[in-house]
């Protein structure tokens, strides 16, 4: 994950055990133990020796190198990292498994929030611009 020195990061240490529901803006990162769900507009990272037993994580983007028990949702991203744990699903736009992952789920690409955009709109004045073209000629 790309650290940003402006943003603001929250950590919960490797002796930190927290259980309940999750919410931040900017990003975090697990060294120790979560139950429970995880909603956000920020960046997620689970560190090696982290624990996460979850109904469910929804981040921008989700940075694994430890252990998740439960479905995750990275909007721009999700990497799995070199010896991390994944028993879920995943969906995301932009996906990356190192080898020696475990992995057990199954996973769902969709079309980045940019992308959604680009269809939406672009596709629409391309096609204005060929109608434009064909009755000028």
């Amino acid at each position: 994950m790309a650290k940003d020195i402006s943003a603001n990061m929250t950590e919960f240490g490797e002796g930190t055990v927290f259980e309940g529901e999750l919410s931040f803006t900017d990003t975090l990162i697990i060294s120790g133990k979560f139950s429970g769900t995880i909603e956000a507009t920020g960046d997620l990272q689970i560190n090696k020796g982290a624990e996460c037993d979850v109904s469910g994580i929804k981040a921008k983007s989700v940075v694994v190198y430890g252990k998740v028990e439960g479905d995750i949702d990275g909007r721009d991203r999700v990497e799995l990292c070199k010896g991390c744990s994944v028993r879920g699903d995943i969906k995301t736009s932009a996906l990356r498994i190192a080898d020696n992952v475990e992995f057990d789920g199954s996973v769902s690409m969709v079309d980045s929030p940019a992308d959604c955009y680009d269809k939406l709109f672009l596709s629409a004045s391309d096609e204005f611009k060929k109608a434009l073209v064909m009755k000028t000629n």
